[in-house]
């Protein structure tokens, strides 16, 4: 541990404080700031500025970070099976959007099943989700219909038939392009 005498210029290691020692009493100096106030610290907290030559722990640090450089970035590589993968499945049927789907007219029904597309659709925009699946049925085609018209109206979206092997005819694709 350093010595310190009256008169020494020093600096606190952890605040931007220095000053000139005026008392030594045991493990504690008083100093006063370059702006006249007297402050107390312990030995341990203070360094000795010799000759008016500082390097501070940030000046330090500063050094360091430029010396490692940036880190790589390592990517997580994914297989070509999971590439093509959906990562979000809407299924509109619409007994899995209510309880008791008799109770609903045709035109309700319809509704029902395009806002619910709608809001998912807009839930995967915000949340940044690239692909999703609307599992739609086959049925006679005026909800896909409904879909595709839905779908035109946003202009980074891109949208086609689903895997046939998983969904049949019965399901449509968005992509989402993230940076349009």
């Amino acid at each position: 541990m350093a010595q310190f005498e009256i008169g020494d210029r020093v600096e606190a290691i952890d605040d931007v404080i220095s000053g000139i020692v005026n008392h030594v009493k045991g493990d504690m100096v008083t100093l006063i700031t370059e702006d006249g106030f007297p402050m107390e610290f312990q030995k341990s907290e203070l360094v000795l500025i010799a000759n008016d030559i500082r390097v501070s722990n940030f000046e330090v640090a500063q050094i360091k970070k430029e010396k490692e450089g940036p880190k790589k970035r390592r990517t997580k590589t994914v297989k070509p099976k999971e590439r093509n993968l959906p990562k979000m499945e809407v299924d509109l049927h619409i007994n899995q959007l209510v309880k008791n789907p008799k109770s609903l007219s045709n035109f309700d029904m319809l509704n029902l099943q395009l806002e619910t597309a709608k809001r998912q659709l807009d839930f995967a925009i915000g949340k940044r989700i690239q692909k999703l699946v609307f599992i739609h049925g086959v049925g006679e085609g005026v909800l896909k219909e409904e879909l595709f018209s839905l779908f035109r109206k946003y202009e980074n979206v891109k949208y086609y038939d689903a895997d046939y092997q998983k969904y049949g005819l019965g399901a449509t694709e968005v992509y989402i392009y993230q940076n349009y």
